[in-house]
């Protein structure tokens, strides 16, 4: 069935499917494989401009509840489904997983090392991500070239080899005031986090604002070496 997939997926490239608008490829996508889409969404600013794009479609939201996000990204969320009457799916870590972890290794235990902090990451991210991309065909994200060095070669549409899946990042080349001026027309509710130095949003522990001049990734886990700095989700070859 992968293969098959990757056929399809090749086809999409071949037919320069990417270069449409967001809303066209979004539609076709939908008449390609009804009720197999769904989109990552973790309340950021991209993440809701995508919202409003995919708001009355098919398209399945989820998003990843890790138990330690900030209480604004919650609110965010409930403004969310108030303004848009959208069902956002939450999954959770598995507390199989999750309740040895924590009593081997402590709460906090992703400041003593890499590998504590990617084994976190993991029960609280990963493995949740992979039990919600099943059974789909299309996973949306609102990744973006400004985000990261290695995101910048990526395509609009690429292969997931990881997943088995096809990514669609809408927002890709959009800029960050791209994104501020949609969410500033449309009226969208967004976490004001952002209005406080924070640019990317995830955990409350492992996230802090950045300063002028910092790179967009610094206020994550910011006692890493940069090198270092993913959690999984993403990979990229």
């Amino acid at each position: 069935m992968s293969e098959d997939l990757k056929s399809i997926f090749q086809n999409l490239i071949n037919n320069n499917i990417q270069n449409e608008s967001i809303d066209d490829v979004l539609q076709y996508l939908i008449r390609l494989f009804p009720d197999e889409i769904c989109f990552s969404t973790s309340f950021s600013m991209e993440d809701q401009v995508i919202t409003n794009f995919v708001k009355n479609s098919d398209i399945k939201i989820f998003t990843l509840d890790t138990g330690r996000l900030f209480e604004d990204t919650y609110n965010t969320w409930n403004l969310t489904r108030s303004k848009y009457k959208v069902n956002v799916k939450a999954y959770y870590p598995d507390q199989n997983e999750l309740e040895p972890f924590i009593q081997e290794k402590g709460p906090d235990s992703f400041y003593t090392s890499v590998d504590n902090r990617k084994a976190c990451c993991n029960i609280r991210k990963v493995q949740p991500l992979k039990r919600a991309l099943k059974g789909n065909k299309i996973w949306i994200t609102g990744l973006r070239a400004e985000h990261s060095p290695d995101r910048k070669d990526l395509q609009q549409l690429e292969w997931d080899e990881s997943n088995q899946i096809i990514k669609y990042h809408p927002l890709l080349f959009w800029s960050t005031d791209d994104v501020k001026n949609y969410i500033k027309e449309k009226q969208i509710p967004y976490n004001i986090l952002h209005d406080k130095g924070f640019v990317s949003i995830g955990c409350a522990p492992c996230t802090r604002a950045i300063q002028p001049g910092e790179d967009f990734r610094a206020g994550r886990w910011w006692w890493e070496d940069a090198s270092k700095k993913e959690c999984g989700l993403h990979v990229h070859k």
